[in-house]
């Protein structure tokens, strides 16, 4: 695989639960890291949740590579952010045999 351009600044964010005060818990994210990456779009589409249109982009998200289990391997059920956007992580895998980069395909949704 060639050199990819990392050119988007992505914080990763991984939920947190704390407790609501009345015997629950609340779920809120917090950044454990910053990356770099390179945002490639893949596929979209539109479906009705709760009589509001949502858009829904299937998308790629490259970064630079790390180990299985180091804290700094983005996994399912994080996301990434990007200003105002949201990306959910749904899979990691190494981009190239190396392992020098990491792809990841997250899904970004949006209220229209």
């Amino acid at each position: 695989m060639k050199t990819v351009a990392l050119t988007h600044e992505f914080d990763l964010e991984a939920p947190q639960y704390v407790p609501d005060g009345a015997g629950g818990f609340v779920e809120t994210w917090a950044v454990i890291g910053v990356m770099w990456g390179a945002l490639k779009t893949s596929s979209g589409r539109e479906r009705t949740v709760e009589a509001a249109g949502v858009s829904e982009l299937s998308q790629r998200i490259v970064v630079r590579g790390a180990p299985v289990g180091a804290p700094s391997r983005p996994t399912a059920r994080q996301r990434f952010r990007l200003g105002q956007r949201l990306f959910s992580i749904n899979a990691v895998y190494e981009a190239d045999p190396e392992g020098r980069y990491l792809t990841c395909k997250v899904t970004e949704e949006e209220t229209v």
